[in-house]
């Protein structure tokens, strides 16, 4: 049984020509499902078996790879936020 999941790191600098190889040799590491990058908004999404490796791992191995992540964000937009009230209703009880 695997339990996957995705997770996603912002990083600084743009990736060279040899760390985007590292970063393709990832999917030999037992357990990474998949490993997007966008340049544009500088963040890695990588999708990996929560049964053989931990967001921390996940995180060493694309430093290992010569990525410069600086931290995990989320995966998913935040919620909308609630529409706004004038005041004049009571909230219900």
């Amino acid at each position: 049984m695997t339990t996957n999941i995705d997770i996603q790191f912002r990083y600084a600098q743009h990736p060279t020509e040899d760390t985007m190889r590292a970063v393709a040799d990832l999917y030999d590491v037992y357990g990474i499902r998949r490993v997007r990058l966008n340049q544009v908004e500088r963040t890695v999404l990588v999708e990996y078996d929560a049964t053989r490796l931990s967001s921390a791992v996940v995180f060493q191995l694309l430093r290992r790879a010569g990525l410069s992540v600086t931290e995990q964000i989320s995966a998913f937009a935040p919620p909308p936020p609630p529409p706004a009230t004038d005041g004049n209703t009571s909230p219900a009880a």
